[in-house]
């Protein structure tokens, strides 16, 4: 009798934004997945994402891309200005992004992209109010022990869990009473910013153009608006915040600070006080802006991924494609196990680890960076102009890597690269799609890494 050929069973920590996009994936591969997450309920919040041509390619292929672009808007320029209105910084992010690169950026809600990664995955796949104490690997699979006193089983633990990802934290511990984890790893994540986000309700036709016509927040297709308001810390008042933790955008700690800034002006006549105004109060969430590459991404069977390895500012808008890249890549290799064998799983998941590490150094290099356009110093002011005056042409080489960073799902059918700025090369396309599949033009050594 012939039996089933073997596929892993992945257990997921964490439904956000990298998770939902590892399962919908494992989903159209036919692997067998779980999702567990602590919140008793599901409600996003946060404020707008920007999603670049590097994930545009892969929700093409997962049949997506229409509802996307349904829900949000394209983002043409941004724009930064003082308490006065006076225009410091004025970004161009349309003028021959779709040229370059072959898709453009799109600004979408965070709840709404949400629920779009949600809808692809089976509601008896989502555990809700499962928050995950402890984890034990052996040679034959590894045990997670949930708030609910019970106990799951995979072959692969996936710890998509946010900063202060608890999975990342019990596989630390293991490592480093076995003396096995470097001491980067053991410093704390680095903060000097805490921000207020928040999406109003849907506006009317007036109160939307009135806001609309002064490009001061990101606006959605639903006629909502995208604020955040962000807070840089000096030493008196990092104190103040080094013993807040936030794990989730949840609404906490947020009252105070919306009633400290409810007087900053967003135009003349107008404060933060209309946006906030306009907001559910559940939807306002105050988080610390923390940074960090960590250095130690897996271990036996267990791997992490999204902010969990590598958290950023959202200065750059790079936390969520980040994340989601990061799953595509994974999936591709977690699809082409064959045998539960540690070894084998320990090799697919370095891979994994060695594809990405350097995409994740570059974005939370970057969003550090781009986060100097709000600080009042010196270096900020000296930034901001460098980056206002500068050619075009700097700019454009600014957004370059993020935007050639364009993975794709290796078993599905590719889509068609229509940018001038060839990909990055994907080791792991060549490495995991099917044999009889891999079109010699799609490996041609000359296509293999970006460039114009």
């Amino acid at each position: 009798m012939d039996t089933e050929p073997f596929k892993p069973t992945v257990l997921i920590v964490g439904a956000g934004l990298g998770g939902l996009t590892l399962g919908a994936i494992l989903e159209r591969a036919g692997v067998p997945y779980e999702i567990f997450e602590k919140a008793s309920v599901l409600k996003p919040t946060g404020s707008a994402i920007s999603l670049g041509p590097g994930v545009m390619p892969m929700l093409a292929q997962l049949g997506i891309l229409d509802q996307i672009a349904a829900k949000g808007l394209i983002l043409n320029k941004s724009y930064t200005v003082n308490e006065q209105m006076k225009l410091l910084v004025s970004l161009d992010y349309a003028t021959g992004l779709v040229e370059r690169f072959g898709w453009p950026s799109y600004v979408i809600a965070r709840p709404a992209l949400h629920h779009i990664l949600l809808n692809l995955i089976p509601p008896e796949k989502v555990h809700l109010n499962k928050r995950v104490l402890s984890h034990v690997q052996t040679r034959e699979g590894i045990f997670i022990r949930t708030s609910d006193k019970k106990t799951h089983q995979g072959h692969i633990l996936v710890g998509a869990d946010g900063g202060y990802s608890a999975v990342r934290q019990e596989l630390y511990d293991q490592l480093d009473k076995r003396g096995e984890l470097p001491e980067v790893d053991k410093k704390p994540m680095t903060y000097e910013s805490v921000c207020l986000v928040g999406q109003t309700r849907p506006m009317s036709e007036d109160e939307y153009a009135h806001i609309n016509d002064n490009c001061v927040t990101f606006t959605t297709a639903e006629r909502t608006v995208c604020w955040m308001v962000v807070e840089m810390l000096n030493k008196e008042t990092g104190k103040a915040h080094n013993t807040f933790r936030s794990t989730e955008w949840g609404p906490e700690a947020s009252g105070a600070m919306c009633d400290e800034v409810r007087d900053f002006p967003i135009r003349k006549g107008m404060t933060m006080g209309y946006l906030i105004d306009r907001t559910p109060k559940e939807v306002i969430c105050k988080v610390v802006l923390e940074e960090k590459l960590f250095q130690t991404w897996t271990s036996g069977r267990t791997v992490l991924m999204g902010d969990a390895c590598h958290k950023m500012t959202p200065a750059a808008g790079l936390g969520a494609r980040s994340a989601m890249n990061d799953a595509v890549v994974l999936a591709n290799y977690i699809n082409t196990l064959e045998t539960n064998d540690i070894m084998e799983i320990e090799r697919i998941l370095k891979e994994y680890k060695d594809d990405r590490y350097e995409a994740g150094k570059d974005a939370v290099k970057v969003s550090s960076n781009m986060m100097r356009i709000i600080k009042h110093d010196f270096m900020g002011t000296v930034f901001r102009k460098l980056l206002h005056n500068a050619p075009r042409s700097i700019w454009h080489t600014i957004r370059a890597k993020s935007s050639a960073c364009r993975p794709q799902i290796s078993f599905l059918p590719l889509v068609e690269d229509r940018g001038t700025c060839r990909p990055l090369y994907q080791p792991s396309l060549e490495k995991t799609r099917p044999k009889d599949t891999v079109a010699d033009s799609e490996i041609e050594p000359e296509k293999k890494y970006g460039g114009e």
